[in-house]
């Protein structure tokens, strides 16, 4: 029997907390986007834990839902590391690149499931909802034809 989308989702939450990562988020996608159903993203406080809770989610996705990843790219950097499972994509990241990309004020008009976990973030995500996009950023969207008030 395969695990649902959103049981892969919460076993990765589950995980992630577990290795004490951070601001854990899980967004609901299924109806905003043909990429993925959801998006959980969460922090680590630096690369030997970010390697460490990208290791214990692959373990307990493995072990409980017999689930691998497609790809897992950015681990040799572990700034950002993103496990791609099809239908649920894992962001780990250390806290100044979350920051600095901001992927829950990209999504921020998409649902977010409550976890009920130690590491979750305030549902409100204020910590990652800052006035306006850093110059950096805000290129980068002018390059990709984003509006700045669209996100």
């Amino acid at each position: 029997m395969s695990s649902s989308s959103l049981e892969i989702a919460r076993i990765a939450a589950l995980a992630a907390d577990e290795k004490k990562a951070h601001d854990i988020v899980l967004i609901d996608l299924a109806e905003s986007s043909d990429v993925c159903d959801y998006f959980l993203v969460c922090s680590a406080t630096n690369r030997r834990l970010c390697d460490a809770v990208v290791e214990a989610i692959e373990e307990s996705l493995r072990i409980n839902c017999s689930a691998r990843p497609f790809s897992i790219e950015g681990r040799e950097e572990a700034s950002w590391v993103l496990m791609d499972y099809g239908t649920v994509v894992v962001h780990v990241f250390l806290p100044e690149t979350r920051e600095y990309y901001r992927l829950e004020r990209l999504w921020g008009d998409a649902p977010r499931i409550e976890l009920g976990l130690e590491g979750e973030l305030d549902m409100t995500g204020q910590s990652y909802e800052p006035e306006e996009l850093s110059d950096e950023a805000s290129h980068v969207f002018e390059d990709l034809n984003y509006d700045e008030d669209d996100l």
